[in-house]
Protein backbone atom coordinates (compact mmCIF):
# COMPACT_ATOMS: atom_id res chain seq x y z
CA UNK A 1 0.00 0.00 0.00
CA UNK A 2 1.02 3.55 -0.85
CA UNK A 3 1.69 5.95 2.41
CA UNK A 4 -0.91 7.69 1.19
CA UNK A 5 -3.62 7.53 3.58
CA UNK A 6 -1.25 5.47 5.37
CA UNK A 7 -0.83 7.07 9.33
CA UNK A 8 1.99 5.84 11.46
CA UNK A 9 0.99 4.16 14.27
CA UNK A 10 3.83 6.03 16.52
CA UNK A 11 2.69 9.55 15.21
CA UNK A 12 -0.83 8.78 16.33
CA UNK A 13 0.89 8.66 19.90
CA UNK A 14 3.22 11.33 19.37
CA UNK A 15 -0.18 13.31 18.33
CA UNK A 16 -1.29 12.21 21.40
CA UNK A 17 1.05 13.19 23.51
CA UNK A 18 1.19 16.87 22.07
CA UNK A 19 -2.49 16.85 22.74
CA UNK A 20 -1.92 15.91 26.85
CA UNK A 21 0.67 18.44 26.60
CA UNK A 22 -1.15 21.28 25.53
CA UNK A 23 -4.06 20.80 27.47
CA UNK A 24 -1.65 21.00 30.81
CA UNK A 25 -0.01 24.04 29.04
CA UNK A 26 -3.37 25.99 28.97
CA UNK A 27 -3.70 24.92 32.67
CA UNK A 28 -0.78 26.51 33.05
CA UNK A 29 -1.23 29.64 31.44
CA UNK A 30 -4.74 30.21 32.68
CA UNK A 31 -3.46 29.52 36.21
CA UNK A 32 -0.35 31.18 36.11
CA UNK A 33 -2.28 34.72 34.59
CA UNK A 34 -4.77 34.43 37.70
CA UNK A 35 -1.97 33.58 40.15
CA UNK A 36 -0.52 37.05 38.04
CA UNK A 37 -3.43 38.92 38.94
CA UNK A 38 -3.54 37.50 42.28
CA UNK A 39 -0.54 38.85 43.27
CA UNK A 40 -0.97 42.34 42.06
CA UNK A 41 -4.35 42.59 43.73
CA UNK A 42 -3.06 41.70 46.67
CA UNK A 43 0.29 44.16 46.46
CA UNK A 44 -2.03 47.35 45.87
CA UNK A 45 -3.74 45.74 48.93
CA UNK A 46 -0.91 46.00 51.60
CA UNK A 47 0.29 49.02 49.62
CA UNK A 48 -3.39 50.75 50.66
CA UNK A 49 -3.37 49.29 54.18
CA UNK A 50 0.88 50.23 54.90
CA UNK A 51 -0.63 54.15 53.49
CA UNK A 52 -3.32 53.88 56.27
CA UNK A 53 -1.03 52.76 58.46
CA UNK A 54 1.30 55.59 57.83
CA UNK A 55 -1.24 58.19 57.63
CA UNK A 56 -2.60 57.03 61.69
CA UNK A 57 1.09 56.85 62.50
CA UNK A 58 1.37 60.36 61.11
CA UNK A 59 -1.71 61.60 63.03
CA UNK A 60 -1.21 59.87 66.33
CA UNK A 61 2.66 61.92 66.77
CA UNK A 62 0.57 64.72 65.91
CA UNK A 63 -1.62 64.25 68.41
CA UNK A 64 1.44 63.43 71.00
CA UNK A 65 2.80 66.55 70.02
CA UNK A 66 0.20 68.39 71.11
CA UNK A 67 -0.43 66.64 74.05
CA UNK A 68 2.94 67.42 75.19
CA UNK A 69 3.41 71.03 74.47
CA UNK A 70 -0.23 71.48 76.20
CA UNK A 71 1.36 69.83 79.35
CA UNK A 72 4.30 72.08 79.67
CA UNK A 73 2.04 74.93 79.17
CA UNK A 74 -0.44 73.58 81.87
CA UNK A 75 2.39 73.68 84.56
CA UNK A 76 2.23 77.39 84.03
CA UNK A 77 -1.34 77.87 84.22
CA UNK A 78 -3.11 78.75 87.53
CA UNK A 79 -6.49 79.31 87.30
CA UNK A 80 -8.65 75.66 87.65
CA UNK A 81 -10.90 75.87 85.19
CA UNK A 82 -8.15 76.56 82.58
CA UNK A 83 -6.42 73.86 83.97
CA UNK A 84 -9.49 71.55 84.27
CA UNK A 85 -10.04 71.52 80.59
CA UNK A 86 -6.52 71.62 79.47
CA UNK A 87 -6.28 68.44 81.34
CA UNK A 88 -9.66 67.16 79.59
CA UNK A 89 -8.12 68.07 76.10
CA UNK A 90 -4.77 66.77 76.75
CA UNK A 91 -6.13 63.13 77.99
CA UNK A 92 -8.54 63.22 75.08
CA UNK A 93 -5.54 63.56 72.73
CA UNK A 94 -3.83 60.78 74.03
CA UNK A 95 -7.20 58.29 74.13
CA UNK A 96 -7.01 59.51 70.52
CA UNK A 97 -3.08 58.17 70.54
CA UNK A 98 -4.35 54.63 72.25
CA UNK A 99 -7.07 54.46 69.67
CA UNK A 100 -4.68 54.87 66.57
CA UNK A 101 -2.13 52.40 68.27
CA UNK A 102 -4.93 49.25 68.33
CA UNK A 103 -8.05 49.91 67.52
CA UNK A 104 -9.50 45.67 67.51
CA UNK A 105 -13.23 46.43 66.71
CA UNK A 106 -13.17 48.36 63.64
CA UNK A 107 -9.28 46.57 62.29
CA UNK A 108 -8.08 50.52 61.93
CA UNK A 109 -5.47 50.66 64.49
CA UNK A 110 -1.62 50.67 64.01
CA UNK A 111 -1.43 47.21 65.06
CA UNK A 112 -4.27 45.74 63.67
CA UNK A 113 -3.55 47.68 59.92
CA UNK A 114 0.00 46.42 60.31
CA UNK A 115 -1.24 42.74 60.89
CA UNK A 116 -3.69 42.76 57.83
CA UNK A 117 -1.07 44.18 55.54
CA UNK A 118 1.90 41.49 56.73
CA UNK A 119 -0.82 38.99 55.59
CA UNK A 120 -1.67 40.47 52.34
CA UNK A 121 2.07 40.89 51.52
CA UNK A 122 2.05 37.22 52.34
CA UNK A 123 -1.16 36.44 50.08
CA UNK A 124 1.17 37.98 47.14
CA UNK A 125 4.23 36.35 47.65
CA UNK A 126 2.32 32.48 47.84
CA UNK A 127 1.00 34.33 44.40
CA UNK A 128 4.02 35.20 42.73
CA UNK A 129 5.30 31.74 43.64
CA UNK A 130 2.39 29.96 41.75
CA UNK A 131 3.07 32.60 38.96
CA UNK A 132 6.88 31.68 39.00
CA UNK A 133 5.79 27.65 38.79
CA UNK A 134 3.62 27.93 36.31
CA UNK A 135 5.59 29.91 34.28
CA UNK A 136 8.36 27.28 34.16
CA UNK A 137 5.63 24.42 33.71
CA UNK A 138 4.42 26.85 30.66
CA UNK A 139 8.24 27.14 29.12
CA UNK A 140 8.56 23.00 30.01
CA UNK A 141 5.69 22.19 28.03
CA UNK A 142 5.91 24.27 25.33
CA UNK A 143 9.68 23.07 24.79
CA UNK A 144 8.20 19.21 25.43
CA UNK A 145 5.82 20.21 22.01
CA UNK A 146 8.34 21.98 19.95
CA UNK A 147 9.99 18.51 20.29
CA UNK A 148 7.19 15.96 20.26
CA UNK A 149 6.74 17.76 16.99
CA UNK A 150 10.11 17.64 15.52
CA UNK A 151 10.42 13.53 16.23
CA UNK A 152 7.38 13.22 13.66
CA UNK A 153 9.49 15.12 11.24
CA UNK A 154 12.71 14.06 11.80
CA UNK A 155 11.89 10.65 13.33
CA UNK A 156 14.30 10.46 16.05
CA UNK A 157 12.58 8.84 18.88
CA UNK A 158 14.88 10.24 21.32
CA UNK A 159 13.08 13.71 21.30
CA UNK A 160 9.96 11.92 21.96
CA UNK A 161 11.51 10.30 25.57
CA UNK A 162 13.01 14.30 26.02
CA UNK A 163 9.69 15.76 25.43
CA UNK A 164 7.35 13.34 27.70
CA UNK A 165 10.62 14.25 30.09
CA UNK A 166 9.84 18.15 30.14
CA UNK A 167 6.24 17.43 29.74
CA UNK A 168 6.84 16.08 33.37
CA UNK A 169 8.63 18.44 34.39
CA UNK A 170 5.63 20.73 33.66
CA UNK A 171 3.40 18.79 34.55
CA UNK A 172 5.41 18.81 38.16
CA UNK A 173 5.84 22.72 38.81
CA UNK A 174 1.73 23.35 37.72
CA UNK A 175 0.93 21.25 40.04
CA UNK A 176 3.54 23.08 42.55
CA UNK A 177 1.99 26.07 41.75
CA UNK A 178 -1.21 24.83 42.45
CA UNK A 179 -0.52 23.28 45.79
CA UNK A 180 2.44 24.20 47.36
CA UNK A 181 3.75 27.13 45.09
CA UNK A 182 6.13 28.07 47.67
CA UNK A 183 8.00 24.66 47.78
CA UNK A 184 10.28 25.25 44.86
CA UNK A 185 12.04 28.65 45.56
CA UNK A 186 14.56 29.22 42.10
CA UNK A 187 13.86 32.71 41.84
Amino acid sequence: MSGHGHVDPSNKKIALLISILALVLAFAETLGKGAQTAALSHNIHASNLWTFFQAKTIRSTTLRTAAEALEVELAQVSRPEQREAMQKRIADWKAGIARYESEPQTQEGRKELAARAKTAEDQRDRSLAAYHNYEIASAALQIAIVLASAEIITGVVLLTWIAGGLGLVGIVFCSLGFFAPTAVHLF
